[in-house]
């Protein structure tokens, strides 16, 4: 029968394990380590960000954001805002609004290819600034914004 050990025990077998090892065997498994180490961290910071997207399911457009300051740095978590009228006398409305990534990008799916009051409205803010671009879906479906917030 065997002899049960307590956790100390197990412990102190296990370090003379690696004390009974050869150095090279200990060095080349730490250098493999390391390397696996090194090799999975690049790996986590090549992944870019991915871009937030919010759908309004009404059609096939979409629309673009990017977000930065004055000197042209990307602006994290700005709000980006637009409100859809449409139905009979234009009585239903959506409102979507999604924040941008590190990179300061943000994308709007779903937007209906034809409105009965164009242009589309879209409110970016960050803080107490904002802006307001304006695109028109019959025109160009799938616009691409560049919205700078900031003083002047």
């Amino acid at each position: 029968m065997g002899v049960a050990r307590s956790t100390s025990a197990r412990r102190k077998a296990f370090f003379w394990i690696l004390y009974d090892l050869p150095k090279g065997a200990v060095l080349a498994g730490l250098a493999i380590l390391f390397l696996f180490g090194a090799t999975s961290t690049s790996w986590i910071t090549a992944q870019t960000a991915e871009v937030p997207v919010i759908n309004g399911n009404l059609g096939p457009c979409t629309a673009d954001f990017t977000v930065t300051d004055n000197a042209n740095k990307p602006i994290y978590d700005a709000k980006v805002h637009v409100t859809i009228r449409y139905g009979f006398m234009s009585k239903r409305k959506t409102d979507l609004e999604v924040g941008t990534n590190g990179d300061g990008k943000a994308r709007i799916e779903g937007l209906p290819n034809k409105i009965k009051n164009p242009p589309l409205e879209f409110r970016v803010s960050n803080g107490d600034q904002s802006k307001t671009v304006t695109a028109d879906p019959a025109v160009d479906c799938h616009p691409s914004f560049t919205v700078a917030l900031g003083t002047p």
